[in-house]
């Protein structure tokens, strides 16, 4: 997949950086090369030596954001761990750590999963559905159901703690906006998660007592 053969790291950065960037605020059919290479700070030549079309750099970039989801997010979640709120808890902090890391890519499949412009080539398509496949099992494979209480769906329980996360997540990042992922401090924001999994616990979980 490499295409930027005698190119330093710097430079291959800040030309996936504006190209994410460029696609993610305007899409692939309002996407400008023009505007990508200004931000890159690059000539067009150098962006049209490495992709011959701008739908050639949008597949890679599918590419290149669906392998870090994988590879810094998903792969680093402990599926062992059979406690959904613990799971999640886990996948968040990884998560966190990797939207943080890479703003630009995530930003860029949430656009691009939304607008779906652009009919992906089949081995693209693999690689999402296996993406989606390895997600669900991080979300759900192996989970273990007796810890919900009796009286509640645990479907419908599972769902309500996820979208509690996903949530407060949400927030978070956006309270983190700008900040530089070296200088933050994740004690604090931690520990006021921990203490939203606690109320989760307390509404959806069995007793201590009567845990089996």
């Amino acid at each position: 997949m490499e295409k930027f053969i005698n190119l330093n790291d710097i430079k291959k950065q800040k030309i996936l950086d504006a190209a994410l960037q460029e696609f993610a605020e305007y899409g692939y059919q309002q996407a400008s090369t023009n505007r990508m290479v200004k931000k890159a700070g690059i000539g067009k030549g150098m962006l049209f030596y490495y992709f011959k079309s701008k739908k050639e750099l949008y597949e890679y970039l599918i590419e290149y954001s669906l392998d870090i989801v994988v590879n810094e997010y998903l792969k680093q979640v402990d599926t062992g761990e059979t406690d959904f709120i613990e799971r999640l808890k886990q996948a968040a902090q990884v998560k966190m750590k990797a939207q943080l890391e890479n703003k630009q890519v995530f930003n860029f499949l949430g656009s691009f999963v939304l607008a779906k412009e652009v009919e992906m080539p089949l081995h693209l398509q693999k690689k999402y559905a296996e993406l989606n496949t390895l997600a669900a099992a991080l979300m759900y494979e192996g989970i273990d159901k007796s810890l919900i209480r009796k009286e509640l769906d645990a479907d419908k329980a599972f769902q309500l703690i996820r979208w509690s996360i996903e949530g407060y997540q949400k927030e978070l990042l956006q309270r983190l906006e700008g900040r530089k992922i070296s200088a933050i401090d994740f004690g604090p924001y931690w520990q006021e998660f921990y203490g939203y999994l606690d109320i989760l616990k307390n509404s959806f979980y069995l007793e201590r007592e009567d845990l089996p």
